[in-house]
């Protein structure tokens, strides 16, 4: 049995815990034994982004304790995880930091990457009827590289119709604090998107980051669209009837 540690993240933790709910269920359903290191916190990508390195480090070292002694540690964003796997180049040459920063990076994994990867596991015995088109989150798929564990997971779902999403790798225009300093572009880039994922007649798009969800949702929501979010976490583990 493997012994997982959930990275809740932030957003999941404040918007959206029901994506960590699923996400445990997912895991126990695979055999693991899932724990919740409370002393978690920030990755500390919006101020490593924005440019305070110095003061991002408080919250790297602070997750580093907390996961110090788990097996794996899995989260429902490839954002996140690709901000651990960057730790050790951040704490390159730290004589205290250096060791457990690669650590850390060796054994964390998105979601969907550990499901298809380490446990070998395709099939999550989800059953979910709907049309159903997959955006591919900038981190998740060019810093993080999964790109096919999403979409196997997905076509072994039963009743599922999958579309391809048209020019997919654009980006939704979030981009962490890029959405807060470039309103104007972050919003037409939405648009964008938004008009791709309403030309494929789905009713619902999937991702596996929440704040590519919640960005292009609320432009959905505003635009009077009707399809739905939904995080591949609550796909994977939705079950007929509920």
């Amino acid at each position: 049995m493997k012994r997982v540690s959930l990275f809740i993240t932030c957003l999941c933790d404040m918007f959206h815990a029901n994506i960590g709910k699923a996400t445990v269920e997912i895991l126990e359903n695979a055999g693991c034994e899932v724990d919740f290191p409370e002393k978690q916190t920030c990755c500390g990508q919006p101020a490593f982004n924005s440019g305070y390195t110095r003061q991002s480090k408080k919250a790297m070292k602070q997750i580093m304790k907390a996961f110090s002694d788990s097996e794996f540690v899995v989260a429902p964003s490839g954002s996140c995880i690709g901000m651990l796997k960057e730790y050790p180049n951040i704490f390159a040459g730290d004589e205290i930091w250096e060791e457990s920063a690669i650590d850390l990076a060796a054994k964390a994994y998105e979601l969907t990457e550990f499901l298809v990867d380490v446990l070998n596991i395709v099939d999550t015995g989800s059953k979910f009827r709907g049309k159903v088109t997959y955006h591919p989150s900038c981190h998740m798929a060019r810093i993080l590289g999964v790109k096919d564990a999403p979409i196997k997971l997905l076509e072994q779902i039963k009743g599922i119709e999958l579309i391809d999403l048209p020019l997919q790798e654009d980006c939704c225009g979030f981009g962490g604090t890029f959405s807060v300093k470039n309103t104007k572009i972050s919003t037409e880039m939405a648009k964008e998107k938004a008009s791709h994922v309403s030309g494929t007649k789905a009713h619902y798009v999937v991702g596996g980051d929440v704040a590519c969800l919640m960005n292009i949702g609320g432009l959905m929501s505003r635009e009077c669209m009707d399809v739905h979010t939904m995080h591949i976490a609550e796909v994977l583990n939705f079950k007929e009837g509920e």
